[in-house]
């Protein structure tokens, strides 16, 4: 069901149907980017090269779409300031906040586990490398 024919229906999204419109927002979740970007802005507005030097191993353009795409979806603000060059300032909504406080326990859960993660890991690629032999 595209997001139009969902528009006014009482039907409970199907998250697993391709084009159910749910997924476009859990694309968002999913995505790394768009995840640390939204903790930043929630604990003050920042600039384009702001968010660029504290994400680290983003690349200029991956910021610009992932900006563009949390604007397009109300989940931050953009705003020019007249200045010589003119600046720009992000700032997460009120949307953007619920959002993040969201995902904060899915970051609790990596750091708390991330050490059995690592260890699972290299377990698995050490008895995948067995098998290969």
């Amino acid at each position: 069901m595209s997001a139009s024919e969902h528009e006014g229906t009482e039907m409970k999204p199907n998250v697993y149907a391709a084009e159910c419109p749910t997924r476009q927002i859990l694309d968002r979740v999913g995505d790394k980017w768009a995840v640390l970007i939204l903790l930043l802005l929630r604990e003050e507005p920042m600039r384009f090269n702001q968010l660029r030097r504290t994400i680290e191993g983003i690349s200029q353009k991956m910021l610009s779409q992932v900006l563009k795409s949390l604007e397009r979806d109300g989940l931050l603000r953009r705003r020019a300031i007249a200045t010589v060059p003119v600046t720009v300032e992000y700032s997460i909504t009120q949307l953007g906040l619920t959002l993040a406080a969201t995902v904060d326990p899915l970051r609790d859960w990596a750091e708390e586990n991330l050490k059995d993660v690592l260890v699972a890991q290299r377990r698995y690629d050490a008895q995948s490398k067995e098998e290969a032999a």
